[in-house]
């Protein structure tokens, strides 16, 4: 039933540009934007077999984060972020320790950023 369909991610933003401008740095192709109705803009970014569709609005403030993306090396993905400017967040809890941005979760790996609007971008890698 659903081995065609891609996924379709919804965030809101107060300020769409500066948003759109971190997502952009971290690998998302804009695909563009439009005004449903007025007063109602959003920007869409694409990245593999995903949508983002950025509303201007403010953001949800949720215990998990809404976009996660398995990657190859979670490592060389915070290193190329960093070097465009993008730092991991940085976790000490009974949970989840990260050491340089990066938390070992039983056979995962993974990361987490924070765009403009406090939205959270996970990146993960299994452990093989």
């Amino acid at each position: 039933m659903l081995e065609n369909a891609a996924l379709l991610i919804n965030l809101k933003a107060p300020d769409l540009d500066e948003v759109v401008a971190f997502y952009e740095k971290v690998g998302f192709e804009p695909i563009g934007r439009r005004s449903l109705m007025p007063g109602h803009e959003d920007a869409l970014l694409g990245a593999g077999d995903a949508t983002l569709c950025i509303e201007r609005g403010e953001a949800a403030k949720l215990p998990f984060e809404p976009i996660a993306l398995e990657v190859d090396d979670v490592e060389a993905t915070v290193a190329a972020f960093r070097a465009d400017g993008v730092e991991p967040e940085h976790y000490d809890l009974p949970s989840i320790k990260t050491v340089d941005g990066v938390a070992t979760l039983g056979d995962l790996k993974a990361a987490w950023f924070k765009d403009p609007a406090g939205n959270l971008l996970g990146v993960i890698t299994r452990i093989r």
